[in-house]
C-alpha cells in the first residue's frame, strides 16, 4: 500500500475541448479524488503553467502537478510537444503523464510512450465512463503508486 500523501493531489488537465473539461471535472467530483484539479486549455498554456510563466509565475497559485492528464490534439503546441519538452526538464519529468485522447491510432499510442507517456488511455464517452475511468485513475495514481515528493 502506497504511503499517505502529505498534500492534497494537484492533477493538471490539459484539455481544449469544453465539453470534455466538464465531464472530467463531473467525473473528478464524483469519484472524490483527493485534490485540485486544474485545467488549462492548450499546449502553450500547459508549457506556461509547467514553467512559470505569465499569470502562472506565483508557486502558491500554480503548484506543480502530482499528475497530469493530457490531451494529443491542441491549439498553438500539441501534446506531443508538451510531452516533448516535460520529458527533456529534469525538474518536471518526474511528474507522471497519463495521455488522455480521442485517438486510437497505434502511431499515436507508439510515439506517446517514445516521448515518455506513462501511460496512454483513449477518452471514453459520457460521465458514467469517464467516472469509471477516474476511479481507475484514482485507485492506481493515489493509492497503489507511489508518486515522487513535492520539490518546487
Amino acid at each position: 500500500m502506497a504511503p499517505k500523501r502529505r498534500h492534497p493531489a494537484v492533477i493538471l488537465l490539459v484539455e481544449d475541448n469544453p465539453a470534455d473539461q466538464e465531464l472530467i471535472r463531473r467525473a473528478v467530483e464524483k469519484v472524490t479524488i483527493p485534490g485540485d484539479l486544474r485545467i488549462v486549455e492548450d499546449g502553450e498554456e500547459a508549457l506556461a503553467y509547467l514553467f512559470r510563466r505569465g499569470k502562472y509565475q506565483d508557486p502558491a497559485a500554480s503548484p506543480k502537478p502530482d499528475l497530469m492528464l493530457l490531451d494529443l490534439n491542441l491549439p498553438r503546441i500539441d501534446g506531443y510537444q508538451v510531452l516533448g519538452e516535460i520529458r527533456a526538464d529534469s525538474k518536471l519529468r518526474p511528474i507522471p503523464v497519463v495521455v488522455l485522447t480521442t485517438s486510437r491510432h497505434e502511431k499515436d499510442v507508439i510515439r506517446s510512450y517514445e516521448l515518455g507517456c506513462n501511460s496512454f488511455i483513449p477518452k471514453p464517452q459520457g460521465l458514467d465512463q469517464f467516472t469509471g475511468l477516474l476511479q481507475a485513475i484514482e485507485e492506481y495514481w493515489f493509492k497503489v503508486a507511489v508518486l515522487p515528493p513535492k520539490r518546487e
